[in-house]
């Protein structure tokens, strides 16, 4: 059986591909080879060139492994970390409480 493929909205893709090119930058800052980085991440040397170039394809614990490998983990930790518009949209629903009227007022 084949597998199910994902339609990505062109939002997505260009998501990823910043992201594989940040990735590119921040080993070509290092002056670190593909072949090298490749091997610090423990992939292969084409996996690496589909995550510098933005693949969906690639899963998520690759991109990781070579975010590890540049000493960039950290950063994963600031996906989502402010959420404004979730936090607007659970301050809608947040009850709002009454009070009860005060004895002896009519």
């Amino acid at each position: 059986m084949g597998q199910k493929k994902n339609a990505l909205f062109p939002k997505t893709i260009s998501v990823l591909e910043t992201l594989g090119g940040n990735i590119r930058l921040a080993r070509l800052r290092r002056n670190i080879s593909s072949s090298l980085q490749a091997e610090r991440a423990g992939i292969s040397r084409p996996t690496l060139t589909m995550i510098e170039k933005g693949s969906p394809s690639v899963s998520l614990g690759s991109y990781v492994q070579v975010l590890v490998a540049l000493g960039l983990e950290k950063d994963l930790l600031k996906i989502a970390a402010d959420d404004e518009l979730g936090r607007k949209l659970q301050d809608l629903n947040l009850p709002v409480r009454q009070r009860a009227p005060k004895k002896g007022k009519s």
